[in-house]
């Protein structure tokens, strides 16, 4: 096998895990928290919401840090950091024996996190060119598989062995991937001309690379991406519930409606990078980036529980190639040399958008209702697309029609 498909396949693995993890103790959570001491409805509530987010504050704050270490050490070594350190980390929530102790593993584990933004520097590295869209979307099914499935996993295993259990096991999962990681993954890196490179803060690196006037707009592809996603769906169960009325399967169905767009996602990501590799990524981000943004107005005008299934399985579909294509266009447009930066500002700009999407349409809803939030999430798919066409495109246009005239 090739060296690039073995990595592919290796982080693919890890990728999974890594997210299957961060999302396994979604079922339980309140639970565990009550399991913990915490009674009160309200108490259990405000614990939850704080430690589901708790790793994706501390995430978004230390991306850029550990990525302008990974260019100048290697993004290997930045990897196995992370996935031996979320491990370690992974197994003390099982010892928990207070909220705040959970809150603050939490919080640490967000700090060590940077799995999947070294992942991907490492594949994008180390693919020939002509790959890059495949290994890209790929390795994003892995990452989608891994948030689909995580929740369905946690919730099993805590009906047969426990919550405890699922965090020893977890650890041991992503302890398992980094040693595979440690001894199958191979970099290209040249540590010598890294170390040559000047020292510069987190700002003076974002400032640098937004010189490149396509990168804040990619940024802003993978933001506007999971708060499109996100904002809807605190109200998801009250909307299936609306079109369905209340019977035994309402939490399935409402399970099902959440998860669609999921499988679509890890279905078209892969096929979707290689037709990517055929016609250019910059054509199949445009076509995703409306696609998607259409496919929310069917939603704001359903009447029944199947046509919002049918119209969320076919967003899931553009989803699906528009991050494999944001991560290609990052490599192409980031200067040599600042590639995990990159990455690790496109990785916080995920994690804002996991942060701001529930909650700013949860605040929204009371005035605008699921339907409007719909609505409102197109247009702003459809200001970033156009933001995104100007910025891939605006300055080859300028220089065709400037060539016309001479």
């Amino acid at each position: 096998m090739a060296r690039w498909k073995v990595n592919l396949t290796v982080l693919w693995l890890g990728q999974f895990l890594v997210m299957s993890g961060m999302t396994m103790i979604v079922p339980f959570l309140p639970f565990y928290i009550q399991e913990l001491g915490i009674h009160d409805q309200h108490q259990v509530a405000m614990w939850g919401g704080f430690i589901f987010a708790a790793n994706f504050v501390t995430s978004f704050i230390a991306q850029p840090i550990w990525g302008g270490l990974a260019d100048r050490y290697g993004r290997k070594i930045m990897l196995l950091r992370s996935g031996f350190g979320m491990a370690v980390v992974m197994v003390l929530m099982g010892f928990a024996t207070a909220p705040w102790q959970l809150l603050v593993l939490r919080m640490l584990n967000g700090t060590i996190s940077g799995y999947m933004p070294a992942a991907v520097t490492l594949v994008s590295a180390n693919t020939p060119r002509e790959k890059m869209g495949f290994a890209m979307g790929t390795l994003q099914s892995g990452q989608v598989g891994g948030s689909i499935l995580g929740p369905l996993i946690g919730g099993l295993l805590a009906e047969w062995v426990g919550y405890r259990p699922i965090f020893y096991i977890t650890g041991a999962c992503l302890f398992v991937a980094s040693l595979l990681a440690l001894f199958l993954v191979k970099e290209k890196f040249d540590a010598e001309k890294a170390t040559k490179q000047p020292k510069e803060s987190i700002i003076a690196g974002l400032k640098e690379l937004g010189k490149t006037r396509q990168l804040p707009a990619l940024y802003t592809v993978t933001f506007a991406i999971q708060f499109a996603m996100l904002s809807p769906m605190p109200l998801i169960p009250l909307f299936v519930q609306e079109l369905h009325g209340q019977d035994k399967l309402l939490a399935f169905y409402a399970g099902m409606v959440g998860s669609i767009t999921g499988f679509s996602n890890m279905i078209a990501s892969p096929l979707l990078g290689k037709w990517s590799d055929r016609i250019g990524p910059e054509k199949v981000l445009g076509v995703a980036l409306i696609g998607a943004a259409l496919s929310f107005i069917p939603q704001a005008f359903v009447s029944n529980i199947w046509q919002l299934m049918a119209s969320r399985f076919l967003l899931g579909i553009f989803m699906g190639g528009m991050l494999p294509c944001v991560q290609t266009l990052i490599r192409k447009y980031t200067p040599n040399g600042m590639e995990s930066r990159s990455y690790s500002y496109n990785s916080s700009a995920l994690s804002l958008g996991n942060m701001l999407g529930p909650v700013i349409g949860g605040a929204l809803s009371g005035w605008l209702g699921i339907r409007g939030i719909f609505l409102m999430t197109t247009v702003l798919l459809i200001a970033n697309s156009l933001w995104v066409r100007r910025s891939l495109y605006g300055k080859d246009r300028r220089e065709q029609g400037t060539a016309g005239q001479i």
